[in-house]
Formats: C-alpha cells, structure tokens, sequence
C-alpha cells in the first residue's frame, strides 16, 4: 500500500481533510478542479453520498429492530439493503465520475458504524462474548488516535486497507447467521459452526489491518520527523 501524499497543515488550508487518492494535485490555496473518474471532488450532493447517507440513517432503524422488538428478519433486511448500497455507492461514483471527499469519510464511516452497533446489540442480547466487542471498539479508538496523529504531522488519512475490506464482508455474511445461530431448532445447529468461523476470521482480519495501519504511520511519522529535523 503506497504511501499517501504529504498535506500540509495550517489554519485555513482544508487539505488536511484530503484522503490518500487525491495525492497528485497536492496542496493548492483554490478550489479543485472539476472531478474525473479517479479523482476526489468537493461534490456534496451526488447519488453515491445519497445512498452513504441513507445507509447511515438505517444505523437507528438497525439497532431499534435488534432492541425493540428484537425483529431480526426485519434486521437482516435492513443489513442487507445497506450492503447493496455499499456496494452501490462505490459503483455509481467511478460510473458517474462522482466519487468526493465526503463520500470516501461517509463510506468506510457507515461500514464502522454497522458493525459496531450490530456488535453492542449482539451483546447486551447475549449472542457474542463483551471481550470480542471490546476488542472491536478498541481497534476503532486505536485507528482515531492514529489518524489525529498523522494530521498532526501533515498525513492525510491512509487508504482502506484490502484486510479491513475483507473484514467487513466476513462480518456482513457472519452477523444474519449468527442471528440464526441464536435461535432453536435444526437450522440454528447447523449455521452455527459457520457463523462463528466467520466471525472469528473476520475480527482477526479487522485487527490485523488496524495493526497494519499503525505501521504505515509509525513509518509516516518517522519520515515526517527527519524531514523536519533535516530543515
């Protein structure tokens, strides 16, 4: 994974909110041009961000159906509407050429928010252990951390790491049948062995790409110490 471009801050330069796909047009004091299909734009109101932010809003709806009156076919609904957008955004943004930097913060921050409120809910009704969960939360407080300190020293966020997407996909097929998992009967037994694979191989991916971004920006910070100690 190639390291972003570097993005000076200060105290009215809004390239500090600059993601790693915009790294060739660099710090600039105007307006960015007009988005290609591989660039990054100022767009806010497209169809890909349409689609993010409803998959946002059914963060609620999601927890509600789990909580409330614990309607989990309604639920898996719900996810399942929200893993076609994800999937919907990103292809509509590189058709339309509509891909923006409010989409690529929206996009992964939808993915984050499903799994962890999906992960609480799952334990306050007892179908996963709290330490699985905590061990979540962490790597989310862990990578907040991480990308305050690569601001700090000028980094824009790192790219999503291919782990971290395979991570979110075990967990998207993981938590229906975990779901399943906690009910009677034979179909229960028999999506059991799987939901639990899946589930464990997900979290294992989510943390090992979290520990991959920690290295990437060790390694930034580093490189950002020398420059400066080199000036």
């Amino acid at each position: 994974m190639p390291p972003p471009a570097r993005v000076h801050p200060s105290s009215s330069d809004p390239g500090t909110n600059l993601t790693p796909v915009t790294r060739a047009q660099g710090r600039t004091g105007s307006a960015a041009p007009a988005p290609s299909r591989d660039e990054l734009g100022d767009a806010v109101w497209t169809v890909p961000n349409a689609l993010s932010v409803l998959r946002l809003l059914g963060v609620p709806l999601f927890l509600w159906l789990l909580l409330g009156p614990q309607a989990d076919g309604w639920a898996v609904g719900v996810l399942m509407v929200s893993g076609v957008t994800d999937w919907a955004d990103g292809k509509l943004a590189r058709a339309l050429g509509q891909s923006s930097r409010l989409g690529a913060l929206l996009d992964p921050a939808a993915d984050r928010l499903y799994i962890v409120a999906t992960l609480v809910a799952f334990v306050i009704r007892d179908v996963v252990p709290l330490w699985f969960v905590a061990a979540i939360v962490a790597r989310e407080l862990v990578l907040a951390l991480v990308l305050l300190v690569l601001r700090r020293y000028g980094w824009p966020p790192l790219q999503v790491h291919y782990l971290g997407k395979a991570a979110t996909f075990l967990f998207l097929y993981a938590f229906p049948l975990l779901l399943l998992a906690a009910g009677t009967g034979w179909l229960a037994t028999a999506v059991a062995p799987v939901a639990y694979a899946l589930t464990i191989w997900g979290g294992a991916l989510y943390l090992l790409s979290a520990a991959l971004y920690v290295v990437q920006a060790v390694g930034l910070v580093r490189q950002a110490r020398a420059e400066r100690a080199a000036t």
